[in-house]
């Protein structure tokens, strides 16, 4: 019997330009749940399709005892194809019909196997997940990107492997479907590595590996313990560096010293010859012995500054660069009381749906700086009510007023910045009155500093992109009132939102975002939590939300 396990050794991967981005990378991971994190661009996913024999490293092996299945980040983006399809059972079924219409062939023997329950089990898979009802000759084109990626996890589970892959799993799950994956990885028995930056997710597993351009950083404990660890390194770094810092300014110190004592007894014996009408040769002797004695000095300062100056740099280097954005906005402050929103009776229709929110549509009233979660599953039709809000789709019926000022709407695929315009030309058009060095300091606040505040918005991360809409956004002409955002933790790094948290809990106006990371949530303080079911908008407390 063997233990399941990831085995990779001394592997390096180039892109197709040669750009390196894993070199000489060795680590592995058994049975246990492994959380794998890292930057965005760190190259996670990337490992994951080598793992999983979807790319070929430039050099070094790859080894995976036992059966291994992969459930990719991108499968919510596939289109084409029926639920069986995706199962990965239509050959089986196809066999099935075809035995059960009396066509004895070998080949549909051959095909079934052992399979002869295929349907049972996959639709018992399809309950566990929450989409039983789905029916398995159903086109992917009419599902939401939610339910293909739990059909998707079912695939992966009727193939019962010894190894699992999972990438970005619950970015497109709502809180029930959610909840359902993570009672799949609380009972996990094989080896399981999944890339994520869902804390709740990252709380359920054994270990934590966090990915570096050179190495695979193996952390003991869940995502909070890894947190709590590194915070104590960080603790223990700074004051290394704090303590090599004053070292070299010792060092320094005592080397300008040093060296100003020997220029003292210099000009002294100078005198000193001259006043005692030393001989030449004597006083050549002395001098040179006075030199070399200074220079042994001066070598022996110039080394222990040197050597201070490199445990000051190796201090350094144990340094985290994980900048927070620090930043305050009272231009977007909201006065407490002031009506930024009102909606009555809204609604709209789409060919072949009929009425989004029921009946009646749906009453909003948003006043002062209120902070608004909007919950609720896949396909309820919170970014159709966002897109209402903001202006860019116009209701069938009831009537929408919103206060002076803008409302800004920050879409899942973040397109609001032109793809062909640099980060200071995307700040100059949401502020023309800004003077350049204001410009330059706004964009330092939200991280970009020197070269690139000229970077395309083409060219920048999902992180890089994010930070630069806020900046817009944020620092905008007028300022605005009303922020909406649409799953903004999505295809983030744990760095990324953690500097997304900063600028909005900096932010002075009224906010209505729509997410399902409850942690998240937790942490840029929601005052007002609302929840769309069935057409239907209701406020609900927030201590359902926690239980969700």
């Amino acid at each position: 019997m063997f233990d399941p396990a990831i085995v990779c050794t001394h592997l390096t991967f180039h892109w197709p330009d040669d750009t390196p981005l894993f070199t000489d990378l060795s680590f592995s991971v058994g049975a246990g749940r492994t959380g794998l994190i890292g930057p965005n661009g760190a190259g996670k996913s990337t490992l994951l399709r080598l793992v999983a024999g979807e790319l070929t490293p430039a050099s070094g092996t790859v080894a995976v005892q036992g059966s291994l299945a992969y459930l990719p980040q991108t499968l919510p983006l596939a289109v084409d194809g029926t639920v069986e399809d995706v199962l990965g059972i239509a050959p089986v079924r196809a066999a099935l019909r075809a035995i059960e219409s009396g066509d004895a062939a070998e080949e549909h023997f051959a095909v079934v196997g052992n399979d002869w329950d295929i349907e049972e089990r996959a639709r018992a898979e399809l309950s566990r997940l929450g989409v039983g009802d789905v029916d398995l000759d159903r086109p992917l084109r009419t599902l939401s990107g939610g339910e293909v990626v739990s059909l998707g996890l079912a695939a992966r589970l009727l193939e019962r492997p010894d190894v699992l892959l999972l990438d970005e799993p619950t970015n497109n799950l709502d809180l029930a479907a959610r909840e359902r994956l993570y009672a799949v990885v609380e009972e996990w028995r094989g080896c399981l590595l999944v890339v994520s930056h869902d804390r709740a997710l990252l709380d359920m597993v054994d270990r934590v590996a966090e990915l570096g351009p050179w190495s695979v950083q193996l952390h003991g404990g869940n995502f909070t313990a890894y947190e709590e660890a590194v915070r104590q390194e960080q603790d223990a770094a700074e004051q290394a560096v704090r303590t090599a810092r004053a070292d070299l300014r010792r060092q320094r110190r005592e080397e300008r010293e040093a060296r100003e004592r020997a220029e003292r007894r210099a000009g002294t014996a100078r005198r000193n010859q001259s006043s005692l009408g030393l001989p030449k040769i004597v006083a050549g002797a002395r001098r040179r012995k006075a030199q070399e004695s200074a220079g042994r000095s001066a070598d022996v300062h110039a080394q222990r500054v040197t050597e201070a100056r490199d445990r000051l740099a190796e201090a350094s280097q144990r340094i985290r660069d994980e900048a927070r954005i620090v930043v305050a906005l009272p231009a977007t402050r909201v006065p407490a009381g002031s009506t930024v929103l009102t909606c009555e009776g809204v609604n709209v229709g789409f060919d072949g749906r009929g009425r989004v929110f029921g009946d009646d549509g749906f009453d909003l009233s948003i006043r002062g700086p209120e902070r608004l979660a909007l919950v609720g599953s896949n396909g309820a039709g919170k970014s159709t009510l966002l897109r209402l809000v903001q202006g860019s789709l116009t209701p069938d019926t009831g009537v929408i007023r919103r206060a002076e000022g803008r409302v800004a709407h920050l879409t899942q695929r973040l397109d609001l910045l032109d793809p062909a315009w640099t980060v200071a030309e995307s700040l100059r058009r949401f502020a023309p009155e800004l003077p350049e060095t204001q410009l330059r300091h706004r964009l330092a606040q939200f991280l970009f500093t020197g070269d690139r505040i000229h970077l395309p918005v083409s060219a920048l991360s999902g992180g890089e992109r994010l930070r630069a809409t806020l900046a817009c956004v944020l620092n905008a002409e007028p300022a605005p009132r009303l922020l909406l955002l649409d799953e903004p933790t999505n295809n983030l790094d744990l760095v990324s939102v953690d500097q997304l948290e900063s600028a909005l809990n900096a932010y002075e106006g009224a906010f209505l975002v729509v997410s399902h990371d409850r942690a998240f949530l937790s942490r840029i303080g929601i005052t007002r939590w609302l929840e769309l079911s069935d057409g239907a908008l209701h406020e609900v407390g927030a201590s359902k939300n926690e239980q969700d």
